[in-house]
């Protein structure tokens, strides 16, 4: 076998330019006298690729080498954002890019903003996929994440007069250079049809399943580098395609569009993130993509373990299989019918395999977040998995009830299926039943876990909850994201937190030294000026870099709470309007996030926010003492421009609602403190910058739990809270809508009649605790004392330290070995 070229040298910038122009010539095809700036930005990029793959082929070469356990990570969401910088500075060649650039008169900068972000997730979930898969490669587990290519991904968002509108998000229009299709590795994936006996007995519960369509899954593979290019895992993500490319009979016939129907449904599965589950045919195609995605992962891994090992048997101590939430609880009757039905093994043998390999992560304590599905839906779509769901199941109930279980709240709970009412297939409890571990993501929501969505189960198996508190790479969201406080960072302590992000404790001391204090409000300073900017040009709003960056951007959810940040900002601007000579700290209140395309509650706080708005920040006596800025199109690129900047981070979630959170790790990472309730992981950060260096407020979980328990009275809470009191009437009044003034009706009567997410209940506090953030801020020297302690501090919170906690308590990896 040939060998590969050496990759390249981290200095050798005439190579690299070289490399570049005849990139930009032989593969873009341009010259480089009429090349356009995108076409400048893909021949970069794929001579970084060239680089990347060099390191992706050794890689692998040395899982198979060394037979690695992998770990196959699968997840509906993957939200990666750009890939430029972060793949140049993992592989150390972003100072040599940029200098083979300038000297072909081009800007990196200039390139990097037209790099669109690859927005194939919704929020957290899918943002802690893509770290995830970062420090797996930055501390050599052997990984490999499998989901969706999504063509349009989650919509992009804009405002018209305020209200969210969704448009087609269009992140692969110009191409993706990072990606590798293979068009030979192709599976079909089946839906409906029927199940045929086996000819063997009814013990085997074996069963031969006839689809009545076929799909395609084509794989699209994109390289993760880790730091420093020591090791490169994959990202495979399916598209779909049809079998059939048309009906030719029909487009003969002139039926153009009956010719193409097939095709057109089978792309429908890979054609959006999250479409719009509130109907039943948005409820079978959110099925069929979660099928779609599970049923590819799981024959691609067999088939990759087979062609090396030759055998099953062994694929628990090979394979690793992760759920990224409820999303790919099919993993669990699927990899239960391959085994079964296409490799012919027994029940128990299937079954010894399957909870041997798999393992799930759950994100939520909210029951309806767990996914169920009519049992209906699932007998026509997947007809061989019900049967084996039923199987389960029933062995469940005849153990349970052979070991003497006769409470019927404990069996409903355990269930397999929920038989209430309609019945339907639980994927939580699927889920958890299949898996040898199963952990949640904060200590608190690990512990509520076992006290609320899963107790029962829990119960019978208390082993198996563990915790891994989320993380973050320091890579993408320090390095990469705030370049002028990581070079600070590096000149006062060195560089190796940036592979071990827990050596950052070391800043701490330079809390206490004046001039380093000085020099981290300048960064600070800085980014505040190019956020400013950013505002300026996206909205048209002037806003002071001086003033206090009050930042809330995230998922547009009510336990999120963004409506109680808003009603505060409106009492605030009521204060600022009667005492207009009072010192107030000047503040810009910032959201950003998007809500569910059916989540009208969500998209009506969107409206109340961008209505208050409009008045607050056209009124000439608040003048610059407040700004509400709310930016459209939240992504991971306008999040690396946001965080930096920002003074203060508002994680104000219902407590025991936020499974954990990583936007609150990210900006305290950034040197910005936090007002929160004790929720999530905010819990372990109080724990680690210290009590003074955070600002807690509100109800606690259990008050929140008892509160729900005896039937809060939000009237009664509203009319001795004058503010709020005033607040609410405001809007009712039509003060911030005077053209349709019952427009915020519902959203104001739902929070009287049943305030589920205890908004007026923690108003008074959260508004008492900002006053006293309004104080503190005026003593810019202290402030900046805590900012750093809260980045010293922070170090707990990378991914990399999670993903070992993985390796080791749930996956069987010993990481020393690995290496």
């Amino acid at each position: 076998m040939s060998s590969l070229p050496a990759p390249i040298a981290s200095d050798d910038v005439a190579r690299f330019r070289d490399d570049l122009l005849a990139k930009l010539t032989l593969a873009v095809g341009k010259d480089p006298e009429h090349a356009t700036k995108r076409d400048w930005l893909m021949a970069t990029a794929l001579t970084v690729r060239d680089h990347l793959a060099l390191r992706w082929m050794e890689s692998t070469r040395r899982i198979y080498a060394n037979q690695e356990k992998r770990v196959y990570y699968l997840s509906m969401e993957f939200l990666i954002g750009r890939l430029l910088t972060d793949v140049m500075s993992n592989l150390q060649l972003d100072t040599t890019c940029e200098q083979a650039l300038a000297e072909l008169g081009q800007s990196l900068d200039d390139l990097r903003e037209l790099e669109p972000d690859a927005a194939l997730g919704n929020g957290g979930l899918g943002r802690l996929a893509a770290c995830f898969l970062e420090s797996m490669s930055s501390i050599g587990v052997a990984g490999f994440g499998y989901g969706i290519r999504y063509d349009h991904g989650l919509f992009r968002q804009s405002f018209d007069d305020g209200v969210q509108i969704e448009k087609p998000e269009d992140w692969l229009s110009f191409g993706n250079p990072w990606q590798f299709e293979r068009p030979e590795v192709i599976y079909e994936i089946g839906y409906g049809g029927m199940v045929e006996p086996d000819d063997t007995s009814s013990a085997a519960r074996k069963g031969s399943w006839r689809p009545s369509k076929r799909v395609l899954a084509v794989a699209y593979d994109t390289p993760i580098a880790g730091w420093q290019g020591e090791r490169v895992n994959t990202l495979r993500l399916w598209s779909a395609r049809s079998p059939d490319l048309m009906r030719l009979e029909e487009f003969n016939r002139g039926d153009y569009l009956g010719a193409l129907a097939d095709q057109a449904e089978a792309e429908s599965i890979s054609r959006v993130l999250y479409p719009d589950d509130s109907t039943e045919i948005g409820q079978e195609l959110r099925v069929r993509q979660e099928y779609f995605f599970v049923a590819a992962s799981l024959q691609d891994l067999i088939h990759r373990h087979l062609d090396q090992y030759g055998r099953l048997d062994n694929l628990p101590e090979k394979a690793a299989i992760q759920l990224n939430d409820t999303h790919p609880a099919l993993a669990v009757p699927e990899l239960m019918r391959l085994l079964l039905d296409v490799h012919d093994l027994a029940w128990a043998d299937a079954w010894r395999i399957t909870t041997g390999c798999i393992a799930y992560t759950n994100h939520t304590l909210m029951p309806e977040a767990l996914e169920s599905w009519p049992v209906s839906l699932i007998e026509r779509l997947l007809p061989r998995h019900m049967q084996i769901i039923n199987l389960l199941h029933s062995d469940q109930m005849k153990a349970l009830k052979a070991e003497g279980t006769k409470n019927a709240q404990t069996l409903r709970d355990l269930a397999l299926i929920d038989q209430t009412d309609e019945p339907r297939v639980r994927m939580g409890n699927i889920a958890f039943f299949g898996s040898h571990h199963v952990n949640g993501v904060s200590a608190l929501h690990s512990e509520l876990m076992k006290e609320t969505v899963f107790k029962a189960l829990h119960d019978r198996y208390p082993e198996r909850i563990v915790n891994q508190t989320n993380g973050i790479t320091p890579r993408r969201w320090l390095k990469q994201c705030n370049p002028k406080l990581s070079a600070l960072v590096t000149e006062a302590i060195g560089d190796h937190w940036i592979g071990d992000l827990e050596r950052i404790e070391a800043l701490a001391p330079f809390a206490d030294d004046t001039s380093f204090r000085e020099r981290f409000a300048a960064v600070k300073g800085t980014n505040k000026t190019a956020l400013r900017d950013t505002i300026q040009d996206i909205l048209g709003i002037s806003v002071d870099p001086a003033a206090m960056f009050d930042v809330q951007i995230k998922r547009i959810h009510e336990y999120k709470r963004q409506l109680l940040n808003i009603l505060e900002a409106i009492a605030l601007a009521t204060e600022i309007r009667a005492h207009p000579t009072a010192d107030w700290t000047p503040r810009v209140k910032i959201f950003g996030g998007k809500a569910a395309a059916s989540y009208h509650v969500a998209k009506m706080i969107i409206k109340l926010i961008n209505d208050v708005a409009s008045v607050v920040n056209n009124d000439p006596v608040i003048g610059d003492r407040l700004k509400i800025v709310y930016l459209p199109d939240y992504r991971v690129s306008l999040a690396e421009k946001i965080i930096p900047a920002a003074d203060l981070s508002e994680q104000i979630s219902t407590a025991g609602m936020e499974a954990s959170g990583t936007g609150n790790m990210k900006f305290a990472l950034n040197g910005a403190l936090t007002i929160g309730t004790l929720d999530g992981a905010n819990v372990e950060i109080k724990e680690r910058v210290g009590d003074e260096n955070i600002f807690i407020f509100g109800l606690e979980a259990d008050d929140v739990l008892e509160a729900r328990r005896v039937g809060y009275d939000a009237k009664a809470t509203i009319e001795r809270t004058p503010a709020l009191k005033q607040t609410l009437d405001d809007i009712r009044r039509g003060v911030f809508s005077p053209n349709d003034p019952d427009r915020f009706k519902p959203l104001i009567n739902g929070l009287i009649d049943h305030d589920y997410f205890m908004v007026t209940a923690d108003f008074a506090t959260y508004a008492e605790t900002q006053r006293r953030v309004d104080q503190d801020f005026l003593e810019q020297d202290t402030w900046m004392r805590r900012a750093i302690l809260n980045t010293a501090h922070a170090g707990w919170f990378s991914s990399d330290r999670t993903i070992r906690g993985y390796a080791h308590d749930i996956w069987g990896i010993d990481l020393d070995e690995a290496k």
